[in-house]
């Protein structure tokens, strides 16, 4: 067996075109509303898309330790605000971070939602199920305000309302599904009522 070594460093071309191939290829309807979008924000789209395709395929879709793999994943994160990622859609990710001047909260929230999903699978309460989406749905809206150069607190706060409603939307249009993977995200105490 011949030892591998280092991986290839990849060129931000390659981070970029592998970024639009997953978002452009998956079953979402997000290679729709890409054609909607700015041009020139097409790629930092791709590249935010892929970083938040991977984390919520790590947190439940991976085989193996999800946890390990998710502090795999923050660690490529980190090298994208320290160093220099090696796998191509930080590559690209890096770019976008360091162009839109993104802060690394919203990410680490994300891997933070599926590092969750590894622990707890109901939630007692709305304010517990609210919580998650905290995590989980809510920095997905302040992503894109970045990219869209909106900072201000008050498209957070309406972007946050927004993408809780559509996380709670997709819970409980996917009971079956979330169920099949041993989760319940009706709130137990609704559940009993």
């Amino acid at each position: 067996m011949i030892a591998e070594g280092p991986p290839r460093p990849y060129s931000l071309a390659e981070g970029y075109a592998y970024c639009q191939r997953l978002a452009t290829s998956h079953y979402e309807n997000f290679s729709v509303v890409s054609w909607l979008l700015p041009r020139p924000l097409r790629p930092h789209m791709y590249a935010v898309y892929a970083y938040c395709r991977g984390v919520d395929d790590l947190g439940d879709e991976a085989e193996g330790d999800r946890l390990a793999l998710l502090d795999g994943w923050e660690a490529e994160l980190r090298r994208c605000y320290e160093g220099s990622p090696q796998q191509p859609a930080f590559v690209a990710l890096q770019e976008t971070i360091r162009r839109f001047d993104i802060p690394t909260e919203p990410f680490r929230r994300l891997i933070e939602a599926n590092r969750a999903d590894q622990r707890v699978s109901r939630y007692r309460t709305y304010n517990d199920l609210l919580g998650y989406c905290e995590n989980s749905a809510n920095p997905v809206g302040r992503l894109v305000l970045y990219i869209f150069g909106y900072r201000d607190e008050e498209r957070q706060r309406l972007s946050d309302a927004t993408c809780t409603a559509l996380q709670l939307t997709n819970f409980w249009q996917d009971v079956r599904r979330d169920l099949d993977k041993g989760r319940i995200y009706i709130p137990l105490e609704d559940m009993e009522r």
